[in-house]
């Protein structure tokens, strides 16, 4: 089912979001004044070779402030944040531990995890294999362990900024964290507002897809309020690796506000100037911990998570004559929606048994949706009328339990073998206005190999098989006012399952400098995609299941410093992807790619300079379209050139930072292409071809940052 003929007769606006287009290259990461005293370290391999250690000293000329800081200059390593939507804990693992253990938090990202952390709090980090570190990054060629000093002390960072964006507009931001270590005891407490007001402006041209014929265009304007505040903190009681008790809480009462003004010149018709209105409150809290002891020489592990957020989504498309009046009527979205999420999770692991590093647990979740919505039609008078939708107001709930274990042996001087096996079985069920009931059960093996042939070359292979996780929100129907979308809800969606090879090879190369290359296929049955639905509402674009899917890639990270060819200080960092995504489509029945982002390339390359007090450097990405396969849409989404950052930073003195950034430095755009059908794709030929344009302009920063404290340098690391 389509509301685009309605929404086009009475000329209601759609906006796209330029942030589905933009690209988003690694973030160039803020420097602070090297200690007094401080050398340039050197990496070093140790644990037999599996794992590089860089000390503190080797970050000093780059002088970080955070724990982030120092992971984004690590040599050669990419930030895999994980995934914080997943639900449980293995899925939402990324690729980053704090002292050899994960955290227990999960709707916190690793991002914001590792900027609570002062830089002078780290001791050390190490980058090892995945298998050093447990069940869950036993498939990962690298994982960053950051090494925490053992030092009391209190630390901490002010940091308050803002950005102008080309309407003039100052947005200001604040944050403040501080961790305060006692004994073995550390508290960590942070807040911040995280403000990301921006504002757009573009055009849409409407096309006959016949004819070739201009039929609408429109000149659009958002205003976009992004709010994220926070508060959140932790507590750590650590005597050692097995004897350890870790809690903490966030809360994150975020909201969401869009305005659009739209003026809207049929070709045939009156002009109208159209408002959008988006008013999402969407808070967020979660409590969790762990404890773990020493017990038949290993350690058995006590995790624990609890999360609740709602939704209080409010959409309203009014279109208007000239100037605003008359009222012409449109539409309005309502949608009020909570989410649960409970998990525990016990697990034993022993460095030794039998020759074998062991691990084994079982995991236990319970999660719930509640979620009603109700999509209107106004008329001129302001009136409202229910329009009905296949699956509004229904509750989705999954329990689900999965048991693992994992050993790995090393077979010989430089290789080592890693064997897991997962099983999954969870039971699903839909209530409301859709009634279904299914049990799932998967078996989940891997196998992870891991060789060093020499001093310079470190090789993995891995094989494993992967189930998704499901949106409980792909149940629900839903609107998209902003993009002339219905989405039917499908109570009948199965997770997809997955094989997944991966290749890795790196070495080090210039020095402290480093290669990696990694190629990969995975082979996926159910793919989740988009389908067709029919209901007694009608027909519905709706998320479902394919077929046989496939996908290959091959990627390139550099890390270069460039001092031997005379250019002390500087470092360039790069990575390029290739990949190639098929599956059959469910309404042509020929090979296309897969629905949502998968270019087919990518790339970014940043540079950077660090002198004494000062600092400065730039980033630029580009990337091929990605496309959206609807049943009744063929959508694609593409950048109107390379996007490009810079950054300037001076460092008074050791505790303070001013920052200068730049953001999308040549001023590109971003484009989205769309291809409609009426009703659906089923139809020989497309109706109307839309082109939408938008634009973010040129954007500027400034941010100051001070640290206080210095506990973490007052005592050396036990």
């Amino acid at each position: 089912m389509r509301i685009y003929p309605f929404l086009l007769a009475s000329g209601a606006c759609l906006a796209p979001s330029i942030a589905l287009a933009q690209p988003q290259p690694p973030a160039l990461p803020p420097a602070n004044a090297a200690p007094p005293g401080a050398a340039t370290g050197v990496p070093v391999q140790s644990s037999g070779t599996r794992s590089t250690q860089y000390e503190a000293s080797y970050f000093a000329p780059f002088a970080p402030r955070t724990a982030l800081d120092i992971a984004r200059q690590v040599p050669g390593f990419s930030l895999d944040l994980g995934d914080v939507e997943v639900r449980g804990f293995a899925g939402a693992v990324g690729n980053v531990v704090i002292n050899g253990a994960r955290p227990s938090s999960k709707s916190e990202s690793l991002e914001t995890l590792l900027s609570r952390i002062p830089a002078s709090r780290v001791q050390r980090v190490e980058v090892g294999s995945g298998s050093l570190y447990g069940a869950d990054y036993a498939a990962k060629g690298q994982v960053l362990n950051i090494v925490m000093t053992a030092a009391s002390g209190f630390d901490g960072e002010v940091s308050a900024s803002a950005s102008r964006d080309f309407t003039g507009h100052i947005e200001p931001n604040a944050s403040v964290t501080a961790l305060l270590k006692r004994g073995d005891s550390s508290f960590n407490l942070s807040a911040g507002t995280q403000r990301d007001d921006q504002a757009e402006e573009g055009y849409d041209n409407v096309f006959d897809f016949a004819s070739g014929a201009l039929v609408e265009h429109r000149d659009k304007v958002n205003r976009i309020r992004d709010h994220s505040p926070f508060l959140s903190g932790s507590w750590s009681l650590e005597r050692g690796d097995s004897n350890a008790v870790h809690l903490n809480a966030r809360w994150n009462p975020a909201t969401f506000y869009l305005k659009q003004t739209n003026r809207v010149t049929p070709v045939d018709g009156d002009q109208r100037d159209d408002l959008l209105f988006q008013d999402y409150k969407r808070p967020t809290i979660e409590i969790g911990g762990d404890i773990s002891r020493p017990i038949a020489g290993g350690t058995v592990k006590l995790v624990g998570l609890a999360s609740r957020s709602k939704r209080d989504d409010r959409d309203k498309v009014l279109n208007r004559g000239l100037g605003g009046t008359p009222n012409l009527g449109g539409f309005e979205q309502e949608q009020e929606a909570s989410l649960q999420e409970t998990i525990g999770r016990l697990s034993y692991a022993r460095p030794s048994l039998f020759g074998f590093t062991f691990e084994s647990g079982v995991e236990v979740a319970f999660n719930k949706l509640d979620s009603s919505l109700g999509l209107f039609v106004i008329d001129e008078s302001g009136e409202r009328e229910k329009i009905d939708l296949p699956i509004e107001d229904a509750t989705v709930s999954e329990l689900r339990g999965e048991g693992y274990v994992n050993a790995g042996k090393a077979i010989a001087k430089d290789l080592r073998l890693d064997l897991g096996l997962r099983y999954e079985i969870s039971r699903l069920k839909v209530r409301g206005d859709a009634l279904a009931d299914r049990s799932l059960q998967f078996f989940k093996p891997s196998v992870t190999l891991d060789w060093r042939p020499n001093k310079a070359w470190h090789t993995q292979a891995s094989l494993r098989r992967t189930v998704a996780q499901l949106d409980f929100y792909d149940f629900i129907s839903s609107a998209e006012l902003s993009n002339d979308r219905v989405n039917g809800g499908n109570a009948d969606l199965m997770p997809q399952r997955a094989w997944e090879a991966r290749l890795l090879a790196e070495r080090p190369i210039m020095g402290d400098g480093q290669l990696k290359l990694q190629v990969g296929y995975d082979l996926v049955s159910k793919l989740q995609d988009r389908v067709l639905v029919v209901t007694d509402e009608g027909t519905f674009d709706a998320p479902g299941n394919l077929g046989t899917g496939r996908r290959m890639f091959a990627s390139i990270d550099i890390d270069a410093p460039l001092a031997k060819w005379g250019l002390e200080g500087v470092r360039v960092r790069g990575n390029a992807t290739l990949q190639r995504t098929r599956v059959e489509d469910p309404i042509s029945y020929e090979q296309r790619r897969w629905t949502d982002y998968w270019p087919a390339w990518e790339w970014y390359v940043e540079a950077r300079r660090d002198k004494g007090p000062f600092s400065f450097g730039a980033a630029i990405s580009d990337r091929d379209s990605f496309y959206i396969f609807r049943t009744d849409e063929i959508y694609s989404n593409r950048n109107g050139g390379p996007f490009a950052t810079a950054f300037a930073e001076y460092r008074p003195d050791a505790r303070t930072t001013i920052r200068l950034d730049v953001d999308n430095v040549a001023d590109v755009n971003a484009v989205a292409h769309r291809v409609l059908y009426n009703p659906n794709r089923l139809q020989p030929q497309p109706e109307f071809i839309e082109d939408r344009v938008r634009f973010i302009h040129v954007g500027f920063g400034l941010s100051v940052k001070r640290s206080f404290g210095g506990g973490g340098t007052k005592a050396p690391a036990e």
